[in-house]
């Protein structure tokens, strides 16, 4: 992975979960060089929370489990990827929503031979992202609800709305720029706080 030592070594911040529930996300990169990219999923619309949203592999952590094991489990359900630990780059920082949960961003090299096999109960579209296409400015949005900036980044023809937005900013940051830059700050939209 493309600056793989920048994420090894992120000064991440961990997030108090006093009262939220814990849960895990990967960012699953593959591909070598200008090649690399990142894998998005769009939320099926029958799914219960979050439905029709973008959202990267992840989901709540399971008794006994960590984040890096919840991650690397939530990859194998939703995308048919099989990951271990060996091949977890680093971890960002924890980003607290507002539906109540805490989400460590799990970041998870893969080996260019996996080809994904979304699961439909889950996913309704798969989107690799390559790196340049993470270079986009993020767009930031006030909303009467909060004095915190919603960000959004222009993907795939759409708007990506935080939480998604700001874990996929702050690897962009640290992976692509060598930037220490903190996304627990930023709003999401209304919509996302159910």
């Amino acid at each position: 992975m493309r600056n793989s030592e920048l994420i090894a070594g992120f000064p991440r911040i961990e997030a108090d979960a006093a009262g939220k529930r814990a849960s895990a996300v990967a960012i699953v990169v593959s591909g070598t060089g200008d090649g690399a990219g990142v894998w998005l999923t769009r939320r099926t619309p029958k799914l219960r929370a979050h439905a029709g949203q973008f959202a990267l592999p992840g989901g709540r952590l399971d008794d006994g489990e960590d984040a890096v094991t919840a991650a690397l489990r939530e990859l194998e359900e939703e995308l048919g990827l099989v990951a271990g630990p060996e091949q977890v780059v680093g971890l960002l920082d924890d980003y607290p929503t507002r539906s109540g949960y805490v989400i460590t961003p799990v970041v998870v090299a893969l080996d260019d031979g996996q080809q994904p096999s979304p699961n439909p109960a889950e996913v309704a579209e798969l989107h690799w992202i390559p790196y340049p296409d993470l270079g986009v400015e993020p767009r930031y949005l006030t909303i009467p609800e909060s004095d915190r900036p919603v960000i959004q980044l222009p993907l795939l023809g759409h708007l990506v709305h935080a939480p998604t937005a700001a874990v996929l900013f702050q690897f962009r940051e640290a992976a692509l720029h060598g930037r220490v830059t903190r996304v627990a700050h930023l709003e999401q939209p209304v919509f996302a706080w159910r």
